[in-house]
């Protein structure tokens, strides 16, 4: 399924996260450690989105009407960041008398309701805890917010599958990805394992047309990983680094599979890149998120 050459577009980050394709930018991504969100183009040039804010593990188109165009983004909170450069405001914050530090990895529903993965200690930055689980939150299209599955040991990639039915959901500490019944109500059923990676970790993922599911390999995976929608290995995409963080598929006719990475294991701080792979099958788009915003951070 996937291509013959794989391009590197970019590199010079630490450790790269939250790809999302924007028909009119292109790439938008974010550099967790060193901090901004950047968009790298057609052309291959690279611009800054957003500067400074650290720790964005995970993003989301956001299109709430006219003038709210934006992202949805994560980390110590969830917010909504305007490309216009207006105000910021939160979505849902964190609560770390609770043991709530943040949110990891986000996705989206057909409806633009937003699925997010808390996290009960950083698995990036040292805040002194010891590692605990966190929980999967629904934020549903009025703003409101609730659990909607336990005990996730460190949060990662998230998405649906093509009816919108099935919801999908990395456990890097368990090493397995996860996957839930969802209703058209947006209503979560139990827990069940889907697959379990053998080379690596599971960080990021990602769904195509057909039901497959493709996920990014961390912990030394060296890329990508794809499981037939039964939960079987179907072939695995390797890049020349160790730290595979997380994909998106993008380009006109979404069969171009953009894979970034972090330093980790890599010669150097700065080793994060972009690359590419021509794919067979097309992924399936990603909707913008569409709750409502309500607080002002």
């Amino acid at each position: 399924m996937g291509g013959t050459t794989l391009e590197k577009l970019a590199e010079g980050y630490g450790l790269i996260e939250g790809p999302v394709w924007d028909p009119e930018c292109g790439l938008l991504f974010s550099d967790v450690l060193n901090g901004g969100v950047f968009c790298l183009d057609a052309g291959g040039v690279v611009s800054t989105v957003f500067e400074h804010r650290r720790g964005i593990g995970g993003m989301s188109l956001y299109d709430g009407g006219e003038g709210t165009e934006g992202l949805i983004v994560s980390g110590r909170n969830i917010s909504y960041k305007p490309f216009d450069g207006g105000q910021t405001l939160t979505v849902l914050d964190r609560d770390e008398d609770a043991g709530l530090v943040g949110y990891n990895d986000i996705t989206t529903d057909a409806a633009g309701r937003i699925y997010a993965g808390s996290l009960g200690s950083s698995p990036v930055f040292d805040d002194g805890r010891e590692p605990a689980a966190g929980d999967l939150y629904r934020i549903e299209l009025d703003g409101s917010a609730s659990v909607v599955g336990r005990d996730v040991q460190l949060t990662n990639g998230l998405g649906f599958s093509p009816d919108g039915h099935t919801l999908y959901h990395s456990d890097s500490r368990r090493q397995a990805v996860f996957c839930y019944s969802v209703d058209a109500d947006g209503s979560v059923g139990e827990k069940r394992e889907f697959c379990v990676t053998e080379r690596g970790v599971p960080d990021g993922l990602v769904v195509s047309e057909d039901g497959a599911v493709w996920v990014a390999l961390a912990g030394g995976g060296q890329g990508v990983g794809v499981f037939d929608e039964n939960g079987s290995f179907r072939e695995h995409i390797e890049i020349p680094l160790p730290m595979c963080t997380s994909l998106c598929f993008g380009g006109e006719d979404l069969r171009e599979l953009y894979i970034v990475s972090g330093s980790d294991g890599a010669n150097g701080d700065r080793a994060g890149a972009v690359f590419r792979i021509r794919t067979s099958l097309p992924g399936l788009p990603v909707p913008p998120a569409r709750v409502a915003l309500t607080t002002s951070s």
